[in-house]
This record gives structure tokens, sequence and C-alpha cells, in this order.
């Protein structure tokens, strides 16, 4: 990938302009897209298939008077009188008239009617109108809403002095969120940050640009979706903060590599390009765990979080591309102005200095986090205790976690909805803010009147119960609804446990009276809601666990460093989980932060918060975590085998790796915390717990995880840390995050020699056994050099070892690092070995009928019509051929094939010193030595596992000047294994 990403970086610079101006023109397209055909957000939670949502969708059919949206108008009467008053009770029939008449209106509760009565309180004093509407909450018009507001004003205008009409419920008890000046304040603080880190105003601005254009084209998007999908009201708000986070982090990455590199004395489209290449790897890695994280958020089956999900993975996506791309682009238009200056050396102007002691010196070295990493390995033990304990106490209130869905009360205190929802509070109790409704089919009841009035009253007998204002069926009396108000509010553990208590009564009732009964309304769906997301959070840890583990062990090649990676994850999302709930449930800081009511968490919250946390916590584990890795398989050091040694030699490269890493990850995760907490003070409702947790969680995993806890464990492990099964090693694929397959790539542009064409060159070319690169090899070392045209005989006195050889030479069998250096039609193996397979093909004599052999070695040849490129053609099992017309016309064929200038690498098991001389008069010969324990392998077992390191190349012979290359396609392109 690192090889795909290096010449994409160095496209996007050389055609810069048409960069910038694609994305000028997508940002601009998908922006008119979106102001063409966007339709409305939806503001209602719903999860089909609860026994809530399905009452509701049966009334609709049977009830359709009682299934809509509601909406509530409180009515206060003024100091001393009551709402029976001439003065109340006329503007108030005249209100309940003037709703009656509005579009999308079907029934108005009125005081005194005698069908649907509206709430009175006990003193007489208020009243609540209840206004069914024809619909769901996504369905109502804006000019509904505009209407119910205006007959509220005019109502209030009507009433004498000292009453009070206001208007709420249902309808308006969640408000659309908005971008507000204090979410700004996460870009200054970015900028400030970049700043600081970059140390110039160019470069600090790139990545801003980065995010903001990744952004506007991800809402873009997002907007135009909405005429082919509902999508909820929090999601733009939840994707535009995914997207400055990752876009402005993504991009420093990639500058803060490209300034190290000019820094170095690289030209500006090289340092870029390996930048991309490598900074761009991890970029790529980062995004897709983010990406794979809030997609696997459908495995809870819940729809509205599944586009949820899906919506901000497409936004990190779209951050992925714009850093790619764009900000190569970008950079290439800003060239040597990002250039690091030269720092002038230091003038020894305190002789008493340079009389320091060594060992003063090194407590020195790496300054401040030189300093860390040293403190905070020096009693690894302790320092792992510490941070456990720690965060496990910060954890622990979140043991007392609610979750529900949020309403009115949650909502700024001089809302009107809210002001609503606290006087009905205050008037009449909590638990009308929330009612329930109980539904039954009664089709089969002789006294449907008499039947709903003795369910009322089995109902008001429970704990809990307020009042049963309503029990009726509908005109039809085939279905009949109980409107039962609880004594607690909508969000309450009381109400809740009255909601489980309703329905424990159905094998009674369905025994009593032959009914079988479903609670619903938006309360019970509500309750319905945090249940299921409750549920969700057990299996979606898991797959996200699982899915962490996998990942890091693709990319480290070890079974501590993910393990510590996923127990370091749910310390973070533990912390995150706690300090929300002590903010948001327990009122801590609450007044600071602007918490309009303390109470349960919104229910997605948790499960949100896990996906989004578990792909940054992976980022920033990837960014540490590799650097140590690579210090430690570089460190040249150690001349030792012994224990003591490579303890230091881990140790080492622990420090080293952190101070290299910890300024930028330091960096980003500042950037992180200040765009999510810069949403939490006027933030959304629904969206204050998940910015609040991202930022908790951000902080903690990036400097506590990371930066104390990760350093510790991997001191204590010392080279433990890095121990890795050779059978999974094989099993598993490999993820180059860090851009080590286009660095030794660039490294060997230019061996053995500048211009050299040679097909095959390779120095000390080994194929390891199946217990890896310490034992002892299958076939090799084998130094060789082979010309366009030119030949090679492999020969052994077994199979196992030619075709190991050969196989390896032709791309299909993969080499370890230490396999030595081996460039096959001008690309490195193994990390380029897909374009091996399309350039050398493979002709297996064994398998084939004896005459077809030679054709099939002509089909790869100049002029047979085939589009790709072959260099040379491989002949396994030569010896299958015994009759000699069938050796003479694989000859024929093989000289035509270097004529063409194609490459002949032939396999043949032959003791003597000349073999296949008659197939191949000229050529290298080479003796693929092999190991005893090797001598009986079948041609085709599994072994050859890849281990760390490096082996760097030495010098080739130079071969012969040989014929000009040739241009065919190959015969099979299949990667296979020995």
């Amino acid at each position: 990938m690192s090889s795909v990403l290096y010449q994409l970086g160095r496209w996007a610079i050389r055609a810069r302009r048409l960069v910038v101006v694609g994305w000028i023109v997508i940002l601009a397209v998908v922006g008119g897209t979106a102001g063409l055909v966007m339709q409305s957000l939806d503001n209602e939670v719903t999860i089909p298939g609860t026994e809530a949502n399905e009452a509701l969708e049966r009334l609709a059919a049977t009830f359709p008077e009682v299934s809509g949206v509601s909406a509530q108008v409180v009515i206060v009467a003024p100091q001393g009188g009551t709402i029976a008053d001439a003065d109340m009770s006329g503007p108030i029939d005249d209100a309940v008239a003037a709703f009656g008449d509005l579009d999308q209106v079907v029934a108005v509760t009125a005081p005194g009617d005698d069908v649907m009565a509206a709430s009175v309180n006990d003193a007489g004093t208020a009243t609540i109108l209840q206004v069914q509407l024809d619909g769901d909450l996504g369905s109502i018009t804006d000019a509904t809403k505009d209407a119910l507001t205006d007959e509220t004003a005019a109502l209030q205008a009507a009433l004498p002095d000292g009453a009070e009409a206001h208007l709420g419920g249902q309808l308006f008890a969640t408000e659309f969120p908005a971008i507000s000046v204090t979410e700004g304040l996460g870009l200054i603080v970015a900028l400030v940050v970049l700043v600081l880190t970059l140390g110039s105003f160019v470069a600090a601005g790139l990545p801003l640009v980065n995010a903001l254009v990744g952004v506007g084209v991800s809402m873009g998007l997002l907007f135009a979706a909405t005429s082919v999908a509902t999508i909820g009201s929090t999601t733009p708000m939840l994707a535009v903060m995914l997207g400055l986070a990752v876009g402005i982090d993504y991009a420093l990455f990639i500058v803060s590599r490209h300034r190290d590199l000019l820094r170095d004395g690289l030209a500006v489209e090289e340092s870029i390009a390996r930048s991309v290449a490598t900074a761009g790897s991890a970029v790529v890695f980062a995004g897709l765990t983010v990406m794979i994280a809030l997609v696997g958020l459908g495995v809870a089956g819940i729809p509205f979080l599944t586009v949820m999900g899906v919506a901000a993975a497409a936004a990190v996506a779209v951050a992925v591309l714009v850093s790619l791309t764009l900000l190569p682009a970008l950079l290439g238009f800003a060239g040597d102005r990002l250039r690091p200056k030269a720092k002038a050396p230091a003038k020894d102007s305190a002789p008493r200095k340079r009389r320091s002691k060594e060992p003063a010196r090194q407590r020195r070295e790496g300054g401040f986090f030189g300093a860390w990493v040293r403190g905070v390995t020096r009693w690894p033990i302790v320092t792992i205790l510490v941070v456990v304990v720690g965060l496990g106490a910060l954890t622990w209130p979140a043991t007392g976690l609610r979750l529900a869905l949020p309403d009115a009360g949650v909502l700024p205190r001089d809302s009107s909805a809210r002001i609503t929802y606290d006087t009905i509070s205050d008037e009449f109790g909590p638990g009308f803010n929330g009612p329930l409704i109980v539904t039954a089919p009664i089709v089969t009841s002789t006294d449907p009147l008499g039947l709903m009035d003795a369910l009322a009253d089995e109902i008001r007998a429970l704990p809990g119960v307020a009042d049963v204002p309503l029990a009726t069926p509908n005109q039809s009396a085939d279905t009949g609804i109980i409107q039962v108000i609880p004594e607690g509010g909508p969000t309450s553990v009381a109400t809740e446990d009255l909601v489980h208590e309703i329905r424990a009564l159905r094998p009674h009732l369905q025994a009593e009276y032959g009914v079988d009964i479903a609670v619903t309304g938006f309360t019970a769906v509500g309750i319905d809601v945090s249940a299921k997301l409750g549920e969700a959070l057990l299996p979606f840890g898991i797959v996200v666990v699982g899915l962490c583990l996998v990942l890091l062990t693709m990319v480290f090649r070890s079974l501590w460093v993910p393990v510590k990676a996923s127990l370091g994850y749910l310390l973070s999302v533990g912390a995150a989980f706690g300090v929300v709930t002590l903010v948001f449930q327990h009122g801590f800081l609450a007044d600071f932060l602007n918490v309009a009511r303390t109470g349960p968490i919104i229910s997605f919250m948790p499960i949100v918060l896990m996906g989004v946390l578990f792909g940054l916590a992976m980022d920033y584990e990837v960014f540490l975590v590799s650097r140590m890795r690579e210090d430690y398989v570089h460190d040249s050091g150690v001349s030792t085998g012994s224990a003591g040694a490579e303890q230091g030699r881990a140790r080492r490269a622990v420090h080293s790796g952190f101070r290299g890493s910890a300024p930028v990850v330091t960096a980003a995760a500042v950037i992180m915390f200040g765009v999510f907490v810069a949403f939490v003070p006027e933030g959304d409702a629904n969206l204050k717990p998940i910015a609040l947790g991202l930022a908790v969680g951000v902080a903690v995993d990036a400097f506590v995880v990371r930066m104390v806890l990760v350093p510790a464990v991997m001191a204590l492990l010392g080279e433990r840390a890095w121990y890795f099964p050779r059978w999974l090693d094989r099993v598993l694929p490999h993820f180059d995050v860090e851009g080590e397959g286009v660095t030794k790539e660039l490294a060997l542009a230019d061996w053995p020699e500048p211009g050299a064409t040679d097909v095959v060159v390779a120095h000390q070319l080994t194929v390891a056994g199946p217990s890896g690169p310490g034992a002892a090899p299958v076939a090799g070392p084998v130094t060789v050099r082979v010309p366009d045209g030119g030949a090679l005989v492999v020969h052994a006195d077994a199979t196992s070892p030619v075709d190991a050889l050969l196989l390896a030479l032709a791309g299909r069998l993969h080499l370890d690092a230490e396999a030595g250096a081996v460039k096959v039609a001008g690309y490195v193996l193994p990390e380029r070995a897909g374009a091996v397979r399309r350039r050398v093909a493979v002709v297996d004599a064994a398998a084939l009928a004896p005459h077809a052999v030679p054709a099939a070695v002509r089909a790869v040849l100049p002029g047979t019509g085939r589009r790709t490129t072959v260099r040379a053609v491989v002949v396994l099992h030569s010896d299958a051929l015994t009759r000699r017309a069938d050796r003479d016309a694989l000859a024929a064929a093989l000289r035509d094939a270097q004529g063409a200038g194609v490459a002949v690498l032939l396999g043949t098991v032959a003791p003597d010193d000349e073999p296949a001389r008659d197939l191949v008069p000229t050529g290298v010969v080479v003796r693929a030595h092999c190991s005893p324990q090797y001598s009986s392998l079948p041609a085709m077992a599994s072994w050859n596992a890849p281990d760390p390191g490096a082996h760097g190349p030495g010098p080739v012979s130079p071969a012969p000047a040989s014929p000009a290359a040739a241009h065919a396609p190959l015969l099979d392109d299949t990667e296979v294994s020995l």
C-alpha cells in the first residue's frame, strides 16, 4: 500500500492545480446538489420490532386519533383565579376551537368535555390542552408548528393579566442542533496547537483548510442523502465534530513528517511523496479503524444508529481522501516555505557547563518527553498499578449509568418547550410530561365500555400510578386505549418500573378478560429504545475489542501489544463513561458546563462513544508503538544475545520511540480534545454527553493510557513484547502501516547500480523453512543476476528447494524480511510481489501434457495480444519431459523467448554440474542448497513465515549485456505457497 500512496502523492504534487480545482468543483457540485434535493432531518428516535413501536403502528390503523405525535398547551390562571372563571374559560374555549381548525390537527382536549376532557389540576388553577396531530414527528410541517405557536400567542394575549399559556409537548421536545461561536473555539485551539507544533502559520493553516474542505464535502453528501434516506438531526453535528477532528489530525501527521524530511534535506517533491507513503499509510489505517467501528454500530440492529454510523464513517472517509490528495497538492504550492530553518549553533558562553558530568547530560536527553518516558518506566510496575487503580476509580461511577432518550427537560431553560415542561411538573406532577398509553384489542367484547373501565381499575391499583384520566374504545369498538399518568417523570426509574409492572399484568389480564395489552406512547418508546441500546453494548464491545486484537496483531506481529492496547482502550472507555455519569447524572460541574438538567444519559451515547474512541485510540497506539517497534528492529547496539542485552535493547527502543512520536501524538490529542470539548457548553443536548465523553476519552487515552501505561508495560515486557508464534504469522496478512515497504524500495532504487535493467538481481536470497528465518533455510543463500533475454537454471537433489527458489523469484511465494535483497523486473520483493507476478509467467511442465509445454511458453511472448509486460518465464519441473522430441521442442520455445528479450528461469532436479544444457545451452547455473530435513518436503507444503527486520543488499557482479526487454502478458498470476 505504501508504494501506491507514494505514487499517489507524487501525482498529486505534479497535478496540484488539477487536484485543487477538482476538489473545488466537487465541493460546489455536492453543495449545489444538497441545496436542490435536501429534505428535512428527523428528530424522532424509534426502533422497529419493540413492543411500544409495534403498538403505535397498530394504533395508526385502528385508533389514528391517538397514534400520532402530540403537542401540549399548559394554561395557568392568575393568582387567586381558576380556569373556570369567565375571563379564563372564554379564551380557552376559543383556543380549543382554533387549534382544532389547524391543518394536521385531529383532536384537542378541552376542560369539562364529556368525550375528551382536558386534565385539570386539583386546585383548578391549571389545565393542559392536548393537541393530537395526524402523523409522526417527522411528518408535521413547519407551517403547522408555526400555526400552533401563533394560536398560543393569541391565547396568551386574550387571557387576563397574570395568566400564562405555554406551548410544548412531544412535538417540541427536541430542537435541531446548530453551530455556535463556542464550537468555533475548537478551531482556534487547533490553530494555536498547530502553530506551536509546526512552527509556521502556513504549515498550521494547511490542516485547517484540509479539515474544512473535508467537512464541507461530507456535509453536502449527507444533506443530499436526506432525499433518499431518513437522517436524524444529531447526525450532521456528529459528522462535523468527527470530520473536523480527524481531518486536522490526519493532516498534522502528514505535514509533520513532511517537515521532518525537509529538515533532513530532501527535495520538496520527494519529501511530500514519502510523507504520503509513510504517514499516509498510518492515516489510512487509522481512518479504516474509525470507519469500521462506526459502521459496526449497525451490529445493534437499530436503523437510526446505523445511519448515524454510516454518515460519520463517510465523513471520516472523505477526510482521509482529502488528506491523501488535496493536502499533498497544497504542500506542493507551499514549496520550500515549509522547510524548517537551520538552527544556529549555540555559543558556549558558560565554561562551567562543559564540566558537567556525562550522566547529567544523559538525564537531559530528549527534553521534556525524554524525562517523561524515563519517569514512567523507572518503576514500571508502580506506574501500571497507579494508572489502573486511578482509571478504575474514575470508571466506578459508570456502574450506576442510566440510559434514556432526552425529553424537553434537557432543553435550555428559556425555551418555550422547557417552560411548558417545568410548568406541568409544578402544577400537575412530573408524570403528566410522559403519559403512557395502554392499548388492547377488544373486538370480542360485548361490553367495551365496561371492559375498559375494568382494565383501568386494574392498572389504577398498581404502585406508581398517579392517575388514569382516560379509558375508552375507538368508534368501531375493536381497540381500546387507557391513558396512564405515572408518578415519576418520563426518564425516572419509577416510570420505567411502572412500564414493566403493567406489562407483567399481561398474563393476568389475558386470563381474566381475554385481552392482550401493550404499553406504548412516547415515554414507553424511549424506555424500549434505551433497553435495546443497552443490550447492544456487550456484542458491540466484543466486536470492537476483537477487531482491535486482530488489527493490531496484523500491524505489530505481536501478541502482547494488541492485548495491552485492548485493555488500555477499555480503561479509556470506562473513564469516559465515569466522567459523563458524574457530570450529567450526578451534577458534578453541571452549571459550569451549562447542563440544563441532570438525569439519565442519552441512550446511544455509550455505543457511539465506544465506536469513535476505538478508532482514535488505535490511531495513537499505532503512532507510538510502531516507532518503538521500528527502533527495536533496527537497533544495532546489541552485539550479544544475552537476556540482559536484549532487555536493554527493548528499553532503549521504548525511550527513543516515545521521544520520536510523543510530540505529534500530544499535538493531535490536544486538537482532538479542543474540538470535542468546544461542543459541550453550548452544544445540542443530545450531543453534549457524546462530546464530553469523547473529549475525556481522548485525553485519558492519549495522555494516561498511551503515554504513561503503554511505555511502562512495554518496558516491563522487554523483548517479550515482540514474541509472535510462527504459525500465526503465516495465517495473518501483513499491513505496512509505517511505510517500511516504500522506504526499502527507495533505498534499492539504484541498486545494484544506477541504470541497471536486469530482470533478476538477488543478493543472499534465502527462503526460510517452516520454523522461520532463525532455522535452516529450505533454499539459499543465492546471489545472482539475470539480464533481459538471459537464462537461469536452478537445480538441486530435491524438488522443494528448486520450486521454493523459483516461485519466490516469480513473486508467488512470500519472502521474509531477512530473505536478502531481491529485485525482479525492477520491483523489490516481497513488497511489490503483485507487480512481479504480473510480469513473470509460470509454466509447470509436470501439470501439462508434454506437447503443451512449448505452446504455453510461446503464449507469453510478444505479439500474442496480451496487455501485461512479461519480463521472464519460469518453467518448473523440466525433468517431467523425458522424450528427446519433447525436450527439443521446449528448447526451441525457450530460444524464441530469449530472442524476444524474455528471460528464462528453469528448474530441474539434476546432480550434474551442467544440468538442462540441452534446454538452455548458456546462462547462469545455481544450485539450490537444501538442508537435509527439507529434502523430502512435498512441492506444495505450507511453510515460510516473515519476521521483522531488514537485510541490506551487498555487491552483485555485473551481468553481460542483454537483448532489449520484451512485452507480453502473464500466463498465470496466481499466488501459491510451498
